[in-house]
């Protein structure tokens, strides 16, 4: 179906009429769409004229309202902002959905990346906690705290590393807001544990078990060429399927017979002439052996409480989608990227 136009335009060069119009059929007619204020739909049609401003009909709530709002306005454009954050859609996307221009958006953009949003999020009688950091470029380090059940984020800091008197702020904080931590799953960083056991020793932790598991099959090879490491690699193998208190009991009964059945292997070292020195001579089968040894009495927390998780996937997958979005719009500044990340934290905790 053929749309037409007509165009109030007032000129006597007919030939410079022509080529403004064939232009703009050419590339197509670019109009700023109105949205809803009250349902957010776009099905919006034009009603007339109210105190010399233009009037809009939602056909699909049916109320009415004029273009002249600038509240409205404002809204319409944090939309798209929100979009542009967690909706992996560019300038130009945008730009042909919502008929604002590249630079509109880009202005309007830039001044709510100048500031940071308040982290807003229910405050749960309880929670179970995922807490693991990731890093970006620009030397960034984001420690997400993250509600297990209701897939919240109940603290974040934006910092260069995962350090411990931070870590113990962190979790001091949370406490302090009155939220009573009912678990917390993490991948056994050394700084996190030492300050959840100066903060919340009786908190159950529960160590990542995807974690201990992906690095033992690293060090072990898929191909171990001694047989302690290869039996310990099924050993390994087997850490997933343990899902009640008899197979755990039967898991760890298994590691315990191989720990005493390769005693010296496990101890054997090596020495050096050059530099008198010793050196364990499986230093890989024995990384692994160690491994597991201290993360033992952490390994199967989840069995008690089926609210724990044994994994840090869920914070993973959150870390990996938000790594996906701020890849498109590469060349931010650090600090609009750090504003990004905050934006991003604050929407999701919205959507929830």
């Amino acid at each position: 179906m053929v749309k037409f136009f007509v165009l109030p335009i007032v000129t006597d060069d007919l030939e410079s009429l022509l080529n403004f119009v064939s232009i703009n059929f050419f590339y197509g007619w670019k109009f700023k769409k109105n949205r809803c204020w009250s349902c957010k739909s776009l099905d919006v049609i034009s009603w007339g004229k109210q105190n010399g401003k233009r009037r809009f009909k939602c056909k699909n709530c049916g109320i009415y309202f004029t273009s002249e709002n600038k509240s409205i306005s404002l809204k319409n454009k944090e939309i798209w902002f929100k979009k542009w954050i967690v909706g992996k859609q560019t300038y130009e996307q945008i730009s042909v959905e919502s008929g604002y221009s590249v630079s509109t958006l880009q202005r309007y953009f830039n001044v709510m990346l100048s500031k940071a949003p308040k982290l807003s999020y229910s405050q749960n009688k309880e929670v179970y906690l995922l807490i693991d950091g990731t890093y970006f470029s620009n030397e960034i380090c984001l420690v997400v705290y993250r509600d297990s059940v209701f897939k919240q984020t109940q603290l974040y800091r934006i910092t260069d590393g995962e350090h411990y008197e931070e870590l113990k702020e962190d979790l001091e904080n949370i406490l302090n807001l009155g939220i009573k931590i009912g678990g917390i799953t993490c991948d056994g960083d050394k700084s996190l544990l030492k300050a959840i056991r100066k903060v919340c020793p009786k908190v159950p932790v529960q160590r990542c078990l995807v974690h201990i598991q992906r690095m033992c099959k690293i060090w072990l090879s898929a191909y171990p060429k001694s047989a302690a490491g290869f039996e310990l690699r099924e050993i390994v193998c087997k850490i997933h399927f343990i899902d009640n208190e008899v197979k755990k009991q039967y898991w760890i009964k298994e590691f315990l017979d191989w720990s005493e059945k390769h005693h010296e292997f496990l101890n054997e070292k090596s020495y050096s002439q050059e530099t008198r020195r010793y050196w364990h001579t499986h230093k890989m089968v024995r990384r692994c052996f160690s491994v597991i040894r201290k993360a033992l009495p952490n390994m199967f927390m989840f069995l008690q409480n089926p609210k724990i998780p044994k994994t840090t996937n869920g914070i993973e997958s959150f870390f990996g989608h938000l790594k996906g979005n701020l890849n498109i719009h590469r060349g931010l500044t650090k600090s609009r990227r750090k504003k990004f990340i905050q934006w991003y934290l604050f929407y999701k905790n919205l959507k929830s």
